[in-house]
């Protein structure tokens, strides 16, 4: 064991299970360990690389903007969170902006403003979906190995099942404050909305005074072949929640507010380090490449020609291949746990989605060489026995 392995495995809370691999470099959709091996990134920081490792525009950004001013509350207004918060108004069509630090703390945000605005205390959410694991949003997340050590989490929360606009339609009533949804279940299973489900689900918040929150955490900056996903259905949610990719890998989140939900009252919700100049800057920065590289739409293409790659593996272990964009999960007849490892020691780094799920996560700037690893990786580790498993459920 390294040293560093050591540090970790003796000081880490404990609530992560390590991989046995210590990164220390990235560039573009590359990482190296400290041994100097280098890997092909499908984890892609678990959404938060869209823009890839080391991108100069956002190391230049963050260097220049710490040394100029590093830390701003919100009661003073700022420079670059102003810019910032002009930028996503124009990109979403929302006219206002809540900022903070995590996917969780952006939905956690939406779910206060529905019950403010609305004043009624129920949230309908989706079976499988993932929305955090503070309470509230840890109260709209489906998984109940992630719910039950904290139960009784927060009151008047249910789930319905994902794309069946009947069950949803049923289950809103004048006590629904809001729905959320997300446009792609990621931690769910790589699950893409139906636009009939996506769009009629936003007509039933509308109709019956409800709010629609749509859950882009993983989705937004270009994961899915446009800048949001919401821009495939041509959606315009009440609440949009944004993090992950915002601002190039350094931690931050939004909330859009629409004009339904009104105007908010002075301290109802904030956020100590939600705004920073430092983020703001690297979100700037973040933006301006992502739409300089044209990255959304070299998602869109690349992600058609890894899905069509993934879907020509001849394997009985292959259940099902899905995905938008290069948000793409391989659903497995086994558990993914042995395969995930498997791939790593031959080079290729990516993530679970649920028991059976291998999801690929890659940096948007990923080229087609590297997808072709990825997809003869994948190939030769699925054709190599492994331990017996019983066949996971569909």
């Amino acid at each position: 064991m390294t040293e560093t392995l050591e540090l970790e495995a003796r000081y880490s809370s404990g609530v992560y299970v390590k991989r046995p691999v210590t990164i220390v470099r990235g560039e573009g959709a590359l990482l190296w360990d400290e041994q100097g091996r280098q890997y092909v990134d499908c984890v892609g920081g678990q959404g938060t690389a869209n823009l890839g490792h080391a991108n100069p525009a956002v190391t230049a950004a963050l260097t220049t903007q710490a040394q100029r001013l590093i830390a701003c509350p919100e009661i003073f207004p700022n420079d670059q969170r102003a810019a910032l918060m002009a930028r996503l108004s124009q990109l979403t069509g929302l006219p206002r902006v809540f900022l903070c630090n995590s996917g969780a703390e952006s939905v956690e945000a939406a779910i206060k403003f529905a019950r403010a605005a609305t004043g009624r205390p129920e949230i309908i959410a989706a079976r499988r979906g993932f929305h955090g694991r503070t309470l509230g949003a840890l109260s709209a997340t489906w998984n109940q190995a992630y719910r039950e050590p904290f139960e009784p989490l927060v009151p008047g929360f249910r789930h319905v099942p994902y794309n069946h606009l009947e069950a949803l339609s049923q289950a809103i009533n004048e006590n629904t404050a809001a729905v959320i949804l997300e446009a792609v279940q990621g931690e769910g299973g790589v699950h893409p909305g139906k636009p009939e489900y996506l769009q009629g689900a936003a007509r039933l918040c509308q109709e019956r005074g409800a709010l629609f929150i749509l859950d882009e955490v993983q989705t937004g900056f270009g994961r899915t072949g446009r800048m949001f996903a919401f821009q495939h259905y041509d959606l315009r949610p009440d609440l949009l929640c944004l993090a992950k990719s915002i601002a190039g890998g350094v931690p931050m989140g939004a909330t859009l507010i629409g004009e339904r939900v009104g105007t908010l009252p002075a301290h109802i919700h904030g956020s100590t380090f939600g705004g920073n100049p430092l983020a703001c800057a690297a979100a700037l920065a973040t933006l301006s490449e992502l739409e300089r590289l044209d990255l959304p739409r070299r998602a869109a293409e690349n992600g058609a020609y890894f899905l069509a790659q993934l879907r020509q593996v001849r394997s009985p272990l292959i259940r099902e291949v899905r995905g938008v964009g290069l948000l793409v999960g391989v659903e497995l007849r086994r558990k993914a746990a042995p395969f995930l490892q498997m791939l790593m020691e031959r080079g290729v780094l990516a993530l679970s989605a649920g028991m059976n799920v291998i999801r690929f996560l890659p940096p948007l700037v990923i080229s087609r060489e590297q997808l072709d690893c990825v997809v003869a990786t994948l190939t030769q580790v699925l054709a190599e026995p492994v331990a017996e498993q019983e066949t996971v459920p569909a």
